[in-house]
């Protein structure tokens, strides 16, 4: 058997029936984009661990077809997966002699540099939100003073916040799809999480909701906003504000950066953003955490 037949079997049965819809759509972009015209053609039997790891270091060689230089590390990790997953299943289903794709080397992972706002930047950006007239941009307001993430954001309903406790509740997450926006539910248990809000914000919420034509937080007359189209928006605001352009991620890391200055501990950070565990809060903020140790050991050495 050809393995992008089996591939396709496997997609279909496999994927997804257990997976979520952003997860199988994933998986498919790969199969299409980076497998079906370099290895797809062999047969499953063929693929031994030399001819498997000559593919993927063409990938991290000349892979992007956009570009014609190599694909990143961590898009290299994600066609590994595919294929250590798809010729695993075939192997125990009897399709192969042997299951080898588990002795691929991965290519080592680049921790992004962490991007955030100034606390000048922030208030630049905050005061352009409250003196303007475009209530959609309060959602950029709000992952300021939550951490949340953008799919998180364009999901939040009216009914996710309690204004009278103060308390967001993240039940939800979405993405752009090619049949419009899906929401679904977040990625993992740990991004299910409840969200304690500042008092201050919360007067500005409660008019905001008052003069809301919508059950979603962030709408356009009325609809849900797609998270393609929120994100150009941000991008026009900073365009707007002569700020450098950063990601709407980096929302979601001053938010973090702020909560470490302001004294947060790691845990509770931790909790309020939906990771796993601390070790990966630790390991993100490592520098914010340091800058404010040594911000606490500059202070303290003014008692000197």
């Amino acid at each position: 058997m050809k393995y992008i037949d089996w591939l396709n079997l496997w997609l279909e049965n496999y994927v997804r029936p257990s997976v979520k819809v952003r997860t199988y759509e994933r998986y498919k972009l790969i199969i299409d984009c980076h497998i079906l015209d370099k290895i797809g053609g062999m047969e499953l039997n063929e693929l031994s661990p030399l001819a498997l790891q000559s593919f993927i270091t063409e990938l991290l060689q000349s892979g992007n077809k956009r570009t014609g230089k190599g694909l990143s590390a961590n898009s290299v990790n994600a066609v590994i997966s595919v294929i250590q997953s798809s010729l695993k299943a075939a192997h125990m289903l009897g399709l192969t002699k042997e299951y080898t794709a588990d002795k691929l080397k991965r290519p080592k992972l680049k921790e992004k540099p962490v991007e955030c706002f100034s606390m000048q930047e922030q208030k630049q950006i905050e005061q352009a939100i409250l003196n303007g007239k475009k209530d959609k941009l309060y959602g950029i307001l709000l992952c300021l003073y939550s951490g949340l993430r953008i799919g998180e954001l364009i999901a939040l309903q009216w009914d996710d916040i309690d204004l009278n406790k103060g308390i967001l509740t993240v039940s939800k997450s979405c993405h752009d799809s090619k049949n419009g926006l899906v929401i679904d539910e977040p990625k993992t248990a740990s991004s299910c999480r409840m969200i304690p809000l500042p008092k201050q914000l919360l007067p500005i919420l409660k008019a905001k909701k008052k003069n809301s034509r919508s059950s979603y937080f962030v709408s356009t007359k009325g609809n849900a906003v797609s998270v393609r189209s929120y994100q150009r928006s941000f991008e026009l605001l900073l365009k707007k504000l002569k700020i450098t352009h950063k990601g709407f991620h980096s929302l979601r890391h001053t938010f973090a950066t702020r909560a470490l200055e302001c004294g947060m501990d790691v845990k509770t950070l931790s909790e309020i953003l939906g990771h796993k565990n601390p070790t990966i809060t630790l390991t993100r903020y490592a520098h914010s955490l340091m800058e404010h140790k040594q911000d606490m050991m500059n202070r303290l050495g003014k008692l000197l």
